[in-house]
């Protein structure tokens, strides 16, 4: 039953489509290549709704709508014919001449290798051991695993199938609301197409011309964002209603300790950092290996030695000296424009606004001003005319340019003192390190070894990669290189890169890089028997009309895009969609990287908006048998209110997306 009202509604879709496109074109008396290209569009969005491949859809349909267009513009079939084929090669090589899609195939290729280490099982259990007291801990330890896990892969589906396969029957037999359970698995798993390294911001920077480094400086805090609502909406939600969200019971919150630990008959709730020395000053140990007892006190003092080590290394860059260029831009700064004080000449001592006249410094008390005059009898016309005139007990020579030089390079020498920034963050992150080892009991010095095994190693694998990335380290296909590598090496670490999981991750990776390869050349032809039908001019030419201000171009376009996420994937509405919309920015002085990160939060709306949402197949896939598709849906309509409200704050506070590539870049 289900399935005939699925079927039912994309039939019905698809025929307002074609009726929309028929009526546009019937309404007009003269009918213009541009109509046969609005015509062209509405055929391959319904081709694809009925199965169609995209890509050879698109290409299909390019090709026939290009000979169209070359044949009615008087040229022969043969002619037509030829350009058609010469309009393919070029297309086809400008495509696969970018550069940045090498990126695509190393970051699927990380993603698929961290898939299948099996880190999110030891991930998920760490998670919701180390947030067992906050409300509604399992679904926030679900939405915290999600997002990281999707910063580290990147793929949706495995995200939440994955997630579905271990969160959902641990939160079903804690007492969890099947609807909560639900929508949280599947928000976060749709977190992996607006956080970087998303191949979604790669395949919008390559279609629109933007630089994937600023897409993905300027997506970071709007995940942040996002996530962060999220995990808000949980913890009230169970503190509103705590049946949807019971707390976990102390059962489930035990953490089993050491065997060695259990033989010194330690308190689980005591105090971990002072107990492991009192045991190691004693003199019997009850025949544990001091190196064991070395070991766990090791363990618990990384967060000092980590604290001590960027203490150091942050008061160094707050203290040295600055560099040569920027102490001869900082003197050059002060003062006035006179000629003398690129010199250095300081103003003379007691001399103030009442001695400014006729734009020059006059003579300063004393004798010197007597002597120069008798000395010199130009002395007071070259002081009226803007010169510096000497104060008295003063050398007659000025300063040279030599002297200047060594005056800046001794000031770039000198070491600066720390600011107070930096000293208050110091004392916060005191404050908090002591605040650590006051709660640090050996149930939670566990559970922070079980996070050094599975939190840690992703948390480095995901800096190492966008870091260098926003900090201009490398490029995005190096720093996709650096993170294929790095998946490789978390794959060995933990006994999972066999030959098999290398040829599957191989082949996965083959066939997602082809099927988004072969995307843009469907849409590189498709694009260019658009233009050339006049599509694009009849598009604009429309929406120009309207007389849209930039708040309502912006609200429309989301709203068409938001639609055409029900049929469509990600993939099809940027490379089909984009290179309509693009053009319209300059109109209406619309950042195409404000756009781009709109979009990339729109099409995550659209992954949870029923009847066509994606990530509720992907869980509706695994999950129980008496979890039906109606409550994964209404479990997922408060996360995407969520969502909308939170393209409403990046539209409403553009610095949220805009301040760092602003601060890194511009």
């Amino acid at each position: 039953m289900r399935l005939r009202k699925e079927l039912w509604f994309g039939f019905s879709l698809m025929a307002v489509i074609i009726a929309g496109a028929l009526a546009i074109i019937f309404s007009t008396e003269t009918l213009s290549n541009g109509h046969y290209g609005l015509l062209m569009l509405s055929l391959v969005v319904v081709a694809i709704m009925l199965g169609f491949p995209t890509a050879f859809t698109l290409m299909g349909m390019g090709i026939v709508f290009a000979f169209f267009a070359y044949h009615s513009g008087g040229q022969t079939a043969a002619g037509a014919a030829r350009q058609t084929l010469d309009l393919m090669v070029q297309r086809t090589f400008s495509v696969m001449g970018n550069d940045v899609l090498i990126a695509i195939p190393l970051f699927v290729f990380m993603g698929y290798l961290v898939e299948r280490a099996n880190l999110i099982e030891k991930l998920f259990r760490s998670m919701h051991l180390a947030l067992a007291r906050l409300p509604g801990s399992l679904a926030v330890a679900t939405l915290a695993t999600c997002a990281l896990f999707a910063t580290a892969t990147g793929i949706v589906g495995a995200v939440v199938t994955l997630m579905g396969l271990l969160a959902l029957p641990q939160m079903l037999r804690a007492g969890y609301d099947v609807r909560l359970s639900a929508g949280a698995i599947t928000a976060g798993g749709c977190l992996g197409i607006l956080i970087p390294p998303s191949v979604m911001l790669i395949v919008y920077g390559a279609t629109a011309g933007v630089s994937v480094v600023q897409l993905y400086a300027g997506a970071f805090f709007p995940g942040l964002m996002l996530a962060g609502l999220y995990i808000l909406y949980v913890i009230l939600l169970a503190k509103i209603s705590p049946a949807k969200a019971p707390p976990l019971s102390a059962e489930q919150r035990a953490v089993p300790l050491p065997k060695p630990l259990l033989t010194l008959g330690v308190n689980a709730a005591g105090n971990a950092l002072g107990g492991l020395l009192r045991v190691l000053k004693g003199s019997k140990n009850r025949d544990v290996p001091s190196a064991f007892l070395l070991r766990q006190l090791t363990i618990s003092l990384l967060p000092a030695l980590a604290f001590a080590l960027v203490t150091t290394l942050s008061y160094q860059a707050a203290t040295a000296p600055l560099p040569i260029e920027e102490t001869i831009e900082g003197l050059e700064e002060i003062g006035s424009s006179s000629p003398t004080e690129s010199l250095g000449l300081a103003e003379p001592p007691g001399s103030s606004e009442e001695t400014i006249e006729d734009n020059g410094l006059s003579e300063p008390p004393g004798e010197a001003a007597d002597e120069g005059d008798a000395t010199d009898p130009g002395a007071e016309q070259g002081t009226q005319a803007g010169g510096l005139a000497e104060p008295a007990g003063a050398q007659a020579a000025p300063q040279g340019p030599d002297d200047t030089t060594q005056a800046r390079g001794a000031a770039a020498e000198e070491p600066r003192s720390a600011g107070s920034g930096w000293w208050i963050g110091t004392g916060i992150g005191a404050l908090a390190l002591v605040a650590f080892y006051a709660v640090l009991s050996f149930t939670r010095l566990e559970v922070f070894k079980m996070l050094l095994t599975s939190f840690f190693p992703l948390l480095v694998l995901i800096l190492a990669v966008l870091g260098s990335i926003v900090f201009g380290l490398a490029t995005p296909t190096e720093a996709a290189a650096v993170g294929a590598f790095g998946g490789f090496l978390l794959a060995a670490a933990y006994r999972q890169l066999t030959l098999d999981v290398v040829k599957e991750s191989v082949y996965l990776t083959a066939k997602t890089s082809a099927m988004v390869c072969w995307l843009f050349v469907g849409s590189a032809i498709f694009s260019a028997a658009f233009a050339l039908l006049g599509g694009q001019e009849l598009v604009e030419r429309w929406v120009l009309g309207m007389n849209l201000s930039k708040t309502e171009f912006m609200i429309l376009s989301q709203i068409i895009i938001f639609i055409l996420g029900w049929p469509l994937e990600w993939t099809e509405i940027i490379v089909i969609f984009m290179p309509i919309f693009i053009p319209l920015l300059d109109h209406f002085g619309v950042d195409p990287l404000f756009f781009g990160l709109l979009v990339a939060m729109n099409l995550q709306t659209a992954f949870l908006s029923p009847p066509v949402a994606m990530s509720a197949f992907y869980l509706k896939g695994v999950a129980p048998r008496h979890v039906t598709l109606n409550q994964i849906f209404a479990g997922m309509m408060p996360f995407m209110g969520i969502q909308i409200l939170a393209i409403v704050f990046l539209y409403l506070w553009p610095g949220i997306g805009m301040w760092l590539p602003t601060v890194l870049y511009r």
